[in-house]
């Protein structure tokens, strides 16, 4: 069967899209993605076929014209909604002839969260099962006057190019598979179930790609006493590096502890060192955490789902940002962590919750919540059976 998959965002947006699709390649699926022009290598590198879908999100954050109108569009979106709104319909209608170029001939189309409206055009363009991804519930995204407001004037124009009629809601949405464990946010499958909603837990969907410098990490761990793991995934970029390795760095020395510190794309070249901590542009998650006392991080859904199944404590730091103080209350709530907004950051801050955590309450705690987590193999193998047998049924009529 032909599936092709649509991505956009981060990578942590794109990630949990690609291990799907590689899944679905390993079972002998014919599998196209559509991905931002910068993740383009990244899906290529997992062995999947891709087409540059979108802007370019990386050449965005760095274009001090779109910096600026986004931040104009943040603090008064109303005095810039026709802008922005001519901005997003062109971008939409874009996306629509590649992801429609893309999809003939296809059994199903798969749409990360952010994708599925501009997905379900396509798909019922064709006559094909939809199915979608979520990294978070829904309702998180979709919330708000102003997006439904704008988003769905950019799909109705998508529809009149398509020579679609006028939506309607149907009485049975498309299956909406939730890429997370239910542990983390019980009570949501009774709801669903009663509104007769499909959407399955599978667990978080990784592809847990090595990196060159897992061994150089491994050894250094090795080397000493376990460290904790600092990583702000796409927020790291409106962080002073220098400023950040040094907070991290003294607080850390303060309670005899080392550190390592994901930097991402950021020149950290000329940034002090210190003996204690070591400083990396990327590693596999899955094969450090469990080498490491703790994880402090943003609070992105996969970086959260790899702490929990590593079994490590956890401290979010997190951004009022979609789902970001979700996973961190959840942490609180499953007691394998502590979490405090970003903004209220300080050295004295970090020090007491980084004494918290290393406490044996959290440690015991997230041992025993890591035993609960749905396994990455199981995860993959769920996701992949449910859309095989969508698509199955698909074709059946």
């Amino acid at each position: 069967m032909k599936f092709v998959v649509a991505g956009y965002g981060s990578r942590g947006d794109v990630e949990p899209c690609a291990a799907v699709g590689r899944e679905l390649l390993r079972r002998g699926h014919d599998v196209r993605m559509a991905v931002p022009p910068s993740m383009l290598g990244f899906v290529e590198s997992a062995g999947l076929a891709a087409v540059a879908y979108g802007e370019d999100l990386q050449a965005l954050l760095h274009d001090e014209d779109f910096v600026r109108d986004f931040s104009k569009m943040i603090q008064n979106p109303i005095g810039v909604l026709p802008e922005f709104f001519e901005h997003l319909t062109r971008v939409w209608a874009e996306k629509s002839t590649t992801l429609t170029a893309l999809a003939n001939g296809a059994d199903l189309l798969l749409a990360g969260f952010n994708e599925q409206g501009l997905a379900a055009n396509v798909a019922e363009y064709y006559g094909i099962p939809l199915a979608a991804l979520h990294f978070f519930p829904e309702r998180i995204w979709s919330s708000g006057w102003l997006f439904s407001y704008i988003t769905k004037r950019a799909e109705d124009a998508q529809r009149r190019a398509l020579g679609l009629p006028e939506a309607t809601d149907p009485s049975m949405g498309p299956l909406e598979i939730q890429a997370y464990d239910e542990l983390c946010l019980p009570g949501l499958a009774a709801q669903w179930a009663e509104q007769g909603r499909r959407r399955p837990f599978v667990g978080a969907l990784t592809l847990e790609l090595p990196t060159d410098a897992d061994d150089e990490v491994l050894s250094w761990i090795a080397a000493g006493t376990p460290p904790i793991y600092f990583g702000f995934g796409s927020i790291v970029r409106v962080i002073p590096p220098a400023d950040t390795v040094a907070m991290i760095s003294a607080a850390c020395a303060q309670l005899g502890e080392r550190a390592l510190i994901f930097l991402g794309a950021s020149d950290f070249t000329h940034i002090p060192h210190f003996d204690h901590v070591k400083i990396v542009g990327a590693v596999n998650h899955a094969a450090v955490f469990p080498a490491c006392r703790a994880v402090v991080h943003h609070g992105g859904a996969g970086t959260t789902a790899a702490g929990l199944r590593a079994g490590i404590p956890a401290l979010i730091l997190f951004a009022d940002w979609l789902d970001m103080p979700l996973w961190a209350d959840a942490v609180r709530r499953l007691k394998v962590g502590s979490a405090r907004n970003f903004s209220a950051i300080t050295r004295e801050s970090l020090v007491a919750d980084l004494r918290s955590i290393l406490t044996p309450q959290y440690v015991t705690r997230a041992r025993e919540v890591a035993t609960q987590m749905t396994k990455t193999a199981e995860s993959l193998a769920r996701a992949g059976n449910l859309l095989e047998d969508t698509a199955r049924r698909g074709r059946e009529g």
